[in-house]
């Protein structure tokens, strides 16, 4: 019970890593607050929380909308009467859209940024005077391996997005480190979820695992875990940090 008497809003917990983080919040004691634009995903994610014990409320809502996030924030907080964690999870990966600077048009980069850079700007900007409120609490922000180096295909505008949330979690941990308030980072890996599906077969979930130290690709649950330490207390004294969690992909 990691995270018992403490209330989470996650954005994107329709399905994949979000998903897997709600259940595995309620199941350690939170209530958790389910943001998402595809409302049928949403509800079964609130269904999910419920079956491991915890309280869930879903809001619909697209995270590149500034008003979509104040209201989840104001909802979670008239729901569960305080807030205690941020969790940035929302965002997207669109290879078939998002190149290299030169192939991506100036609107499909706009989007991208719109929702993996502008979604948790928004996510902070409501929720940390909640998490004020609360006396502290934690944000976990959700970047990529992609922030870290460079990819001969390239997905540029994420690649950017990434980057730019390292920065913003440093200066937030400074910023509001005085009110008891932390924030960290996620570099997820490859992780076989919803989103990735479309690029990964079998072929390709067996060569990228072989190519990795651990030799397997990220399951949402790896994700999940590490949400779930840097949420709890037990990462009290962690803040600016940036956790690896990638097979090794950065160690090679």
């Amino acid at each position: 019970m990691r995270l018992q008497g403490k209330s989470a809003i996650i954005t994107g917990a329709g399905m994949g890593m979000g998903r897997e983080a709600a259940i595995l919040f309620a199941a350690e004691g939170a209530n958790v607050g389910v943001f998402d634009i595809d409302e049928k995903a949403g509800q079964e994610t609130v269904a999910l929380v419920k079956e491991a014990g915890g309280e869930g409320l879903f809001v619909q809502g697209d995270v590149s909308k500034e008003q979509d996030v104040k209201r989840a924030i104001d909802a979670c907080v008239a729901e569960f009467d305080a807030l205690n964690v941020l969790y940035a999870n929302a965002g997207v990966l669109w290879k078939d859209r998002d190149k290299s600077v030169i192939d991506t048009t100036e609107e499909n980069w706009d989007l991208v940024q719109a929702i993996n850079l502008k979604g948790p700007f928004f996510l902070t900007k409501h929720g940390i005077p909640a998490l004020q409120q609360a006396g502290g609490g934690s944000i976990v922000l959700v970047g990529s391996i992609s922030g870290l180096v460079g990819f001969t295909l390239a997905q540029d505008s994420y690649t950017c997005a990434k980057g730019a949330l390292i920065a913003l979690c440093k200066s937030l941990a400074v910023q509001f480190g005085p009110d008891n308030i932390r924030c960290n980072i996620i570099h997820p890996g490859m992780v076989d979820t919803p989103l990735q599906a479309p690029y990964l077969s079998e072929q390709a979930k067996k060569e990228i695992g072989a190519s990795l130290p651990l030799g397997r690709i990220g399951l949402p649950r790896d994700i999940a875990n590490a949400a779930l330490f840097l949420a709890s207390d037990e990462s009290a004294f962690v803040t600016g940090a940036e956790l690896i969690v990638d097979g090794g992909f950065i160690a090679t």
